[in-house]
């Protein structure tokens, strides 16, 4: 494959999440949609035509696709078990590979991956893309800048409603699909965890609150709060780290705030706001053009390419699902048994 040619894609999975979020996102990018596997005809052939695959390289066999000689890297938005069989057969083919979160349904399925990965020496990319959306990648360079100092605690909120898992009524897709973006977000922001507790709340069938303490390797702290009995039509995401006399925030995944260490003004005749000290606040344009991402999935998926290609890029790899699914494990532990549990 040249670097002046459309990467080829073959892609697993047609559902509404890959559909409206990723592949309209990858396909802005250098890509050629190949391929396309998909269990339900219907979709598979409307979906199909809206991406341009053409009609003999649509199937519902993933063997199928992954036989195929004119594919240069697999994506795929399944479920955890599948995330794990289609990935390692497609490194088994020398195939790079983009998966959703989660990498499995445990830690030791995404070892798996990580396993074929290394032994292909191919990459893994996962759709953690809670790390690009546009006021999350600007608080996080803040806190991993020069000036922030150690992050010394991590307060925040992950929340959505009992009828986005009404099916799920045991809260495994609530766990594996929702809470695993901020058990990767928390560790990359505040370093390794070394032990979690969790308290746990259910107000009704269906409505959970989650209450996770976690203790870090640098003697940083963090809460973060999760449930499942919020309004989908009000804001779900809130998170700070505090340094030493700074701070920042992120708001709704579109606003951040950065606080230094300001000046009383109150007896100052002369006062103005100072470069250095004073509160800094960032939001976006949002009438401006499409080409925005302040979700993050163009950015992540244009990741996904570069490695794919060869590039090295800052991307979060299947060493990072392994991560966060062992964070996973201790928090269903502590869950269950209502004890710290460590980490790893």
């Amino acid at each position: 494959m040249s670097a002046a040619n459309p990467l080829r894609v073959g892609w697993i999975g047609a559902g509404t999440h890959a559909t409206e979020m990723l592949l309209p996102q990858l396909t802005r990018r250098d890509v050629t949609l190949a391929a396309l596997c998909e269990l339900d005809p219907e979709r598979l052939a409307r979906i199909g035509a809206r991406f341009g695959v053409p009609d003999a390289a649509r199937t519902r066999d993933v063997a199928a696709l992954l036989a195929r000689g004119d594919l240069d890297a697999i994506g795929m938005a399944v479920g955890p078990r599948q995330h794990v069989e289609f990935a390692v057969a497609a490194l088994e083919r020398g195939l790079p590979v983009f998966i959703e979160k989660p990498p499995g349904a445990s830690a030791a399925d995404a070892r798996r991956i990580a396993d074929a990965s290394r032994k292909a020496g191919k990459p893994v990319i996962v759709g953690f893309m809670k790390r690009y959306s546009t006021a999350n990648r600007i608080a996080i360079n803040i806190v991993k800048g020069p000036d922030f100092g150690a992050p010394a605690s991590f307060l925040g909120e992950y929340m959505t409603a009992p009828t986005y898992f009404v099916k799920d009524v045991d809260y495994t897709g609530f766990y594996l699909h929702h809470c695993t973006h901020y058990l990767d977000l928390v560790p990359h922001l505040m370093g390794r965890p070394l032990a979690l507790t969790v308290r746990k709340h259910q107000l009704a069938p269906g409505k959970l609150l989650l209450h996770v303490h976690f203790d870090f390797a640098g003697g940083g702290l963090a809460t973060l709060v999760m449930g499942t009995h919020q309004s989908r039509a009000t804001p779900m995401e809130w998170w700070q780290v505090m340094g030493d006399h700074r701070r920042v925030e992120v708001r709704n995944v579109h606003e951040v705030r950065y606080y230094r260490a300001s000046s009383f003004k109150v007896d100052r005749a002369d006062a103005t706001l100072a470069d250095g000290e004073d509160t800094l606040v960032w939001e976006p344009n949002l009438t401006v053009a499409a080409n925005e991402d302040h979700k993050g999935y163009h950015a992540i998926l244009g990741d996904f390419v570069a490695a794919a290609r060869g590039q090295a890029v800052n991307a979060p790899t299947i060493e990072d699902g392994v991560r966060a699914m062992t964070v996973y494990d201790a928090m269903m532990q502590s869950i269950e048994t209502g004890k710290t549990v460590a980490v790893g």
